[in-house]
């Protein structure tokens, strides 16, 4: 089966010949990353068994959250830090986004407008869920960037899951009486509004690029009720430090087209899309996010500034309804497992540190990125 990284190596420098002065620095590090993840480039150890003496090849990971091959256990670790914060109660998934027309004009200033995208749709969830004609009380909010459809093109739009009720200025635990937080039409206007007038005042020129039709169309915000919220914290989790592709989703790629596997939204069928080499680099590189840009966010009761409450609150929950709380201890990471031999499964022994080669990167430009 193919990899992303076989994909980029076989195309990456054709792609970057073609486009590399309209590339930003985010994505021509992506591209290096990822093609010298897992080879020489980066260095390794030379493992070998004391029983058998069977060896092999253990070459470093490039550590690019972009790149499809590492990331799983920051992702495991983050969700086990957020499932330790969640309430007994349930909870909901709102997701915000927006139309058509100014998606280019966010793929072109990424750091601006996706910092405004998360500023503006978490205020309005925020003081939605304060007025008391809803809820009157401040949830706990963990937020998650996205930018991609199953097919990958460019659509960014940030999933919310809020907890099913909000601590109350008195200090009450305070739950929807309608079976939802806030209408969503009621956060499409307030997102739209705000949004608009984020744009008109820090970025002028950006906004009067944009047609006017783009504040008069709906905007879509979705909420759905998703129980304990575990099962969505791990499909968030799951995109956190890679983008939507993973390489198990690929199924052919050669000189002339790459083929992968998505589920469909609307049937949930698993299809296929097929695309020239050149087209689906395109896709894939317009979600690379600017260096040091922060895709999980939280807000309300999650904030670390409101831990405390957020303890206090637990312990409230748990009380009334007559239970014990779990530990929710964050612990450090446990240790990895020994490298075990494929042959005899002992424990193998580090024989060797192999170096960097960065003379042997597929892109000739010397070592990668840190």
């Amino acid at each position: 089966m193919p990899e992303l990284a076989d994909i980029v190596r076989r195309h990456g420098p054709a792609y970057r010949h073609t486009f590399g002065a309209r590339m930003s620095a985010d994505q021509l590090r992506a591209l290096r990353d990822i093609a010298a993840c897992r080879t020489p480039v980066l260095g390794g150890q030379r493992w070998c068994c004391p029983q058998c003496g069977q060896q092999r090849l253990a070459f470093h990971s490039c550590g690019n959250r972009h790149c499809p091959a590492c990331g799983a256990d920051d992702a495991h670790a983050w969700c086990d830090r957020q499932q330790a914060l969640l309430l007994p109660v349930p909870y909901h998934l709102a997701t915000f986004t927006v139309p058509d027309s100014l998606r280019r004009t966010i793929r072109s200033h990424p750091r601006e407008l996706l910092a405004l995208l998360f500023r503006t749709a978490s205020s309005t969830l925020l003081d939605l869920c304060a007025n008391p004609r809803w809820l009157g009380a401040t949830p706990g909010v963990t937020a998650v960037l996205h930018t991609w459809t199953r097919q990958l093109e460019y659509h960014p739009h940030v999933h919310f899951l809020v907890t099913g009720g909000g601590l109350a200025p008195d200090g009450s635990w305070r739950e929807p009486e309608r079976g939802f937080l806030v209408p969503v039409h009621a956060l499409s206007k307030v997102f739209r509004a705000r949004f608009r007038d984020g744009l008109r005042e820090r970025f002028p020129q950006l906004f009067a690029s944009l047609p006017s039709k783009t504040w008069s169309t709906d905007w879509v915000v979705h909420s759905e009720p998703v129980g304990s919220g575990e099962q969505a914290l791990r499909y968030l989790s799951r995109y956190l430090y890679r983008v939507a592709l993973s390489n198990a989703s690929l199924l052919r790629a050669d000189d002339s087209a790459v083929t992968f596997r998505y589920r469909d939204s609307q049937d949930r069928r698993s299809r296929t899309c097929t695309l020239a080499p050149q087209e689906f680099l395109r896709r894939f590189l317009q979600h690379v996010l600017p260096k040091g840009f922060v895709k999980a966010r939280a807000f309300g009761l999650h904030h670390p500034s409101k831990r405390g409450a957020l303890s206090l609150v637990r312990l409230l929950l748990y009380w009334l309804q007559g239970q014990q709380p779990p530990q929710a201890s964050l612990s450090a990471p446990k240790p990895k497992p020994p490298t075990c031999c494929p042959h005899c499964a002992a424990p193998m022994d580090c024989v060797q540190r192999l170096t960097p080669i960065p003379a042997a990167h597929p892109f000739a430009r010397g070592p990668p990125s840190p």
